[in-house]
């Protein structure tokens, strides 16, 4: 098990979650298609994982270094993943001092890249690349450096070697010599994007709290509120390649509030680490008291490197802003992934799942539109105190 803030096969960007009235229901929309394209080029072209190689050609040299590289060494047997500008700046040795600069321009530029503020700190993480590996790393070895893909189904990773030097590394098999991964922290990227995402809605007015008047029904009608809880829920993706960690996943519930305005709330789900297992969470998904009508989109989605979690929010917004409530079943989630990067749905398995027409009394199991995932879910009433 990789620890939490070394997962990497993905975010999951969204359940996108639009409220509408009760009555008639049009048919689903398709599921957006998964072409998958020249993956591999597309990760060289990324300005997140061209800064990654930079930074994985400047490691490998700096191994040279014997002091440094005993230092990474230590590092990487003692935790499963390593903060590469922490570790740079706190060493003595040439090597260390050296990659210190360049580690911590490049944590800022991936922050930038990515719509993240300065803030955020470091996001470069260094881990080895399997466990079996351990015992393959002795004083003598001097590991290459790859930088994980981000596509799950590469064929090659890119590694380098102590001289700079490029070689392919098959991913069908875990290498027989020692290799570091180096990887960016998904969980901190992730909660910081959130809160990107999170003030951008709140500017735009998209998390616009319910009016006086309807707080006052909600609390003559009933000391709490209804909500959607999910009980059970599996994504079945392929297989977890080696050279990947867990993944890092939230939602975005998104519909008409009580204002008759769109809305959008965004709920972690951190719990969600891995294609192929079935999770329990017990996790409330939808408050219905902050929306105005009585059913729902969903669709899951999952980022990569490249997500600019600024760019995103306000393509989001944008789309959202356009759609007012014509007290008609209007899905939200069509204006939505309309407004997504088309590369989100063919570079890379961004998009995972999709599901309609949840309801505040939906109850049981709810199978994807495209096969690929499944959710039971029952209504719960949470009661005030």
């Amino acid at each position: 098990m990789v620890s939490r803030s070394s997962k990497r096969r993905g975010v999951l960007i969204g359940v996108m979650l639009s409220a509408v009235i009760g009555g008639s229901v049009q048919p689903a929309i398709a599921a957006p298609s998964r072409d998958a394209g020249d993956q591999a080029a597309t990760f060289r072209k990324s300005p997140v994982g061209s800064t990654e190689q930079e930074i994985a050609r400047a490691l490998s040299a700096s191994l040279r270094d014997p002091q440094w590289r005993k230092q990474v060494r230590a590092a990487a047997l003692g935790t499963e993943e390593v903060d590469l500008q922490a570790l740079a700046g706190r060493t003595a040795s040439p090597g260390g001092r050296n990659l210190y600069a360049s580690v911590s321009a490049a944590d800022r530029r991936i922050a930038g890249l990515k719509g993240l503020p300065a803030s955020t700190g470091s996001l470069l993480r260094l881990r080895l690349a399997a466990p079996s590996m351990r015992s393959h790393l002795d004083a003598a070895a001097t590991p290459w450096i790859a930088v994980a893909a981000a596509d799950d189904d590469a064929k090659n990773l890119t590694a380098y070697d102590s001289r700079g030097h490029a070689h392919a590394v098959g991913t069908a098999h875990v290498p027989g010599r020692p290799l570091y991964i180096l990887d960016i922290d998904v969980t901190k990227a992730h909660r910081a994007g959130l809160k990107v995402l999170q003030k951008a809605f709140a500017d735009k007015g998209l998390t616009s709290l319910r009016s006086k008047a309807a707080n006052s029904a909600q609390a003559a009608s009933a000391a709490g509120w209804w909500a959607t809880k999910v009980t059970a829920v599996e994504v079945n993706d392929d297989q977890e390649p080696w050279f990947k960690g867990a993944a890092e996943m939230f939602s975005l519930v998104t519909g008409f509030g009580q204002d008759g305005k769109a809305r959008v709330d965004s709920v972690d789900m951190p719990y969600l680490d891995y294609d192929g297992t079935v999770y329990y969470p017990n996790q409330i998904l939808v408050n219905w008291s902050n929306y105005k009508y009585n059913l729902a989109d969903v669709v899951m989605m999952e980022d990569d490197d490249g997500t600019n979690y600024r760019a995103l929010a306000q393509a989001i917004t944008t789309a959202l802003l356009t759609v007012t409530d014509q007290g008609a079943y209007i899905p939200l989630v069509n204006a939505v992934l309309s407004a997504i990067p088309d590369s989100w749905f063919t570079d890379d398995p961004d998009y995972v799942e999709s599901w309609y027409t949840l309801a505040q009394n939906s109850t049981g199991r709810l199978n994807g539109a495209s096969g690929n995932g499944w959710m039971t879910v029952e209504p719960y009433f949470v009661e005030g105190f």
